[in-house]
């Protein structure tokens, strides 16, 4: 037992961090007669290096060449950057486009981060705060330093905003064990395939602590970043001209993410105000969700989640191994290993009549772990890119997802694969 149990750590530990990153294979949707959707693209954007916005509160470090880089240790301090992303090595656009809706590739594309570069660093929190007049307030200096980082940082994706075919963000938040890197390059891939809509930002949290209990570390500083994404799903949606935002959460991303939504909604309701329109949340994606799933009917159905949010996909695979291992480590059934006989009939209910939340179960993922799947299988990540360019839902034309009762949907290997 404890040798089976080390090989499925070690196991988890390589599917979640690896040496090398190559663009994933083409999403089935551009392989056929649709193509890569080119000429929905800004000129300025058509190129084979994206500057791509990051928000972290990971510890800033250097290098051995002294480069700036960020590690798995906590700040208080969060940071907005930009991530400079390299797709091959001195590849043209046109050639990037090529590969973009080729099935088979001559050669692999490999994704690098060129450099990091901090464009804004907020003062640390807490703020201090004292009573006035019988209210909490920030004090001086930290609340001005605070409120002129907010500023900084909002002026930022207005430019970006101006030079993007939408007025939208693509917000992408990691899972266990990734890296700096590892999350700007999964990002990196699934903007690429939306058809670089809006402003890609990824949110990296200090995970990656590494060793046989790394797992529980990583844990521990999913609950520690939670505020810091609150605070920046708050200026996010104060952005003048901000349309919609499109999360993707991935494995421990989703705890993260549902848990400062969940926050959010409910300060929102608190003072009259409708979520949907006060933050903005056009899709949530909720990619191999590493939820504890009675955790999730008490926090989230209960709380009545679903309806604060435009739409809502949970990607799940019954076969998801490293899930199976956070399920051995923690017992509950987890989010992402779902399936339709898991409900009871009052669940069932309640996802009928709450119609914008939606199950899909995702076939044909390869690999023992297999959990990768929203940008690695071209079914699925062809399913993100339709609902995010497209706005659809699943059953519609663009989303032909294939019913399998009420909530839940079946997505095949070949899911809009043009033969």
């Amino acid at each position: 037992m404890a040798r089976n149990t080390l090989l499925a750590v070690s196991l988890l530990l390589l599917a979640a961090c690896s040496s090398g990153h190559t663009l994933v294979d083409t999403p089935n949707v551009y392989v056929g007669g649709q193509g890569y959707p080119a000429d929905e693209i800004p000129t300025a954007l058509q190129t084979s290096v994206a500057n791509i916005l990051y928000v972290t509160d990971r510890k800033a470090d250097q290098d051995k060449e002294g480069n700036l880089t960020y590690k798995a240790e906590r700040s208080t301090s969060m940071v907005v950057g930009n991530a400079r992303v390299q797709y091959g090595k001195n590849i043209s656009w046109e050639a990037l486009k090529t590969a973009s809706q080729s099935a088979k590739r001559a050669e692999k594309i490999k994704i690098t981060v060129a450099d990091r570069r901090e464009l804004v660093r907020f003062p640390a929190t807490p703020i201090p705060f004292g009573m006035e007049g019988g209210k909490l307030v920030s004090l001086e200096p930290g609340a001005s330093n605070y409120a002129k980082a907010e500023s900084d940082f909002q002026d930022i994706v207005k430019n970006r905003l101006a030079a993007a075919n939408r007025k939208e963000v693509v917000l992408f938040v990691h899972g266990f064990n990734n890296t700096f890197d590892d999350a700007g390059l999964s990002l990196a891939d699934v903007w690429h395939f939306t058809g670089r809509v809006g402003v890609p930002i990824f949110y990296t949290w200090p995970a990656a602590s590494g060793g046989l209990f790394g797992y529980f570390k990583d844990r521990e500083a999913g609950e520690f970043t939670i505020f810091h994404l609150k605070e920046t799903l708050r200026m996010l949606s104060r952005v003048e001209g901000l349309e919609n935002i499109h999360i993707i959460a991935h494995s421990r991303g989703t705890d993260i993410t549902t848990s400062a939504l969940r926050e959010l909604v409910i300060e929102a309701r608190a003072a009259g105000h409708d979520p949907r329109q006060k933050y903005k949340i056009a899709n949530l994606f909720l990619a191999a969700p590493d939820l504890d799933f009675g955790v999730v009917r008490q926090r989230l159905i209960a709380e009545r989640f679903g309806p604060a949010i435009g739409q809502v996909t949970v990607y799940m695979n019954q076969s998801d191994g490293a899930l199976g291992f956070a399920q051995f480590l923690m017992a509950g059934l987890r989010f992402g290993r779902l399936a339709h006989e898991n409900l009871g009939e009052a669940e069932r209910e309640i996802f009928n009549r709450v119609r914008n939340v939606n199950f899909v179960s995702v076939e044909g993922v390869s690999g023992f772990v297999g959990h990768s799947y929203f940008r690695e299988h071209a079914g699925a990540l062809s399913d993100i890119a339709m609902a995010i360019r497209h706005k659809a839902k699943p059953g519609d034309a663009n989303r032909p997802l294939v019913s399998d009762g009420g909530n839940f949907w079946i997505l095949g290997k070949d899911y809009l694969l043009d033969e």
